[in-house]
């Protein structure tokens, strides 16, 4: 269902959370088909989160202009159907722009913007019981000049036993990281290394590659598109720098990269390969790029076939990559699609 409702500002710092700005006509590249999937059950919505447990995807929360949301809907790739599962408790309240992550059978939705305040709860949602349990609270930096662990629009990633958040917006915008670990107690958190860029983050993506690392790419600091890419290793906590995803350097591989900077992007992981789509610089994006985890470079696809749009979700199950849901102005959308990026295009589909 394609929502139009009066656009309700709720305050200048969440712009970019609840609106979007006028659409961009979407470019054709050779490779890389779209296809129409089941559209979303609940209403349209923005800023929603996704999180994937074994063969099934999760959609939850979201903003649609007028109400947040606490719901949660599972997607069965192989029967192309959606089926509602239990809404998040009256406790948790309505919320958009959160992270989220899985772990083993159980996924963890985590800060987020319920209208008036920043949120740094913690709530776990149990495939097996279909049950919601609160966590431990996202905790606050150790020193109070570096704000608060209360935040929206920070990344969420699970790798192996471990969850992690990163970066987003607390009063101002951050890079830190913290790893979540579900067998101690509640719920325990620990700092780890912050990102090793110059610039902080809001609106970022997250890939997770042969899980043993995660991919920060994209997003924007203090309104500005942030170019700079960096992948984290859990294993021996750090960080390292990867090429900009802008023309910068005087080497030819990026001389063609003119579009892949935005905020509020999806990303998704199909094969060995990482696909960034939709999101916003300026206007909304409809431009989709490849990313290459071995070569570290980037390529042009088929650009995203829908009506273009911000805050999306973007998930991967079943070794097949999806786009839903989002916003463009005052349309709240529920349509998703798949992205096939070795058939050729075709309109029809």
């Amino acid at each position: 269902m394609k929502k139009f409702k009066n656009l309700v500002v709720v305050s200048a710092i969440i712009v970019v959370i609840g609106t979007a700005c006028t659409s961009s006509s979407p470019t054709t590249t050779t490779v890389g088909n779209w296809v129409a999937r089941s559209g979303f059950d609940g209403n349209g919505r923005s800023g929603a989160v996704s999180f994937v447990i074994g063969d099934t995807a999760y959609v939850a929360t979201g903003y649609d202009g007028l109400v947040r949301y606490n719901d949660l809907y599972a997607y069965d790739a192989t029967a192309d159907q959606w089926i509602q599962r239990t809404s998040m408790p009256a406790a948790a309240g309505t919320r958009n722009a959160a992270a989220a992550f899985s772990i083993a059978n159980k996924g963890y939705i985590v800060g987020g913007y319920d209208g008036v305040n920043k949120l740094q709860d913690v709530w776990e949602y149990s495939q097996a019981t279909g049950q919601w349990t609160q966590k431990t609270n996202l905790p606050d930096p150790p020193s109070s000049n570096l704000g608060s662990g209360a935040r929206y629009g920070a990344v969420g990633f699970g790798i192996k036993s471990y969850g992690y958040i990163c970066s987003g917006y607390t009063g101002s915008h951050t890079k830190d990281l913290w790893q979540f670990d579900p067998s101690v107690g509640n719920g325990s958190w620990t700092q780890k290394k912050s990102m090793n860029t110059p610039n902080k983050r809001t609106g970022a993506v997250a890939f997770v590659y042969g899980d043993t690392a995660a991919y920060i790419v994209s997003g924007s600091n203090n309104g500005v598109m942030n170019s700079e890419v960096a992948r984290y290793n859990p294993a021996t906590d750090t960080w390292t720098r990867l090429r900009d995803i802008a023309n910068v350097s005087s080497d030819s591989y990026d001389d063609t990269y003119t579009s892949i900077v935005r905020t509020n992007a999806v990303g998704f992981v199909i094969g060995s390969k990482g696909y960034l789509a939709t999101g916003q610089n300026g206007s909304n994006v409809a431009t989709v790029w490849e990313y290459d985890f071995t070569n570290d470079t980037w390529a042009a696809k088929t650009s995203f076939e829908r009506s273009t749009r911000n805050a999306a979700v973007g998930f991967s199950v079943k070794g097949r990559g999806y786009v839903g849901l989002g916003t463009n102005s005052t349309y709240y959308f529920d349509n998703l699609d798949e992205f096939k990026p070795d058939e050729t295009s075709n309109l029809n589909d």
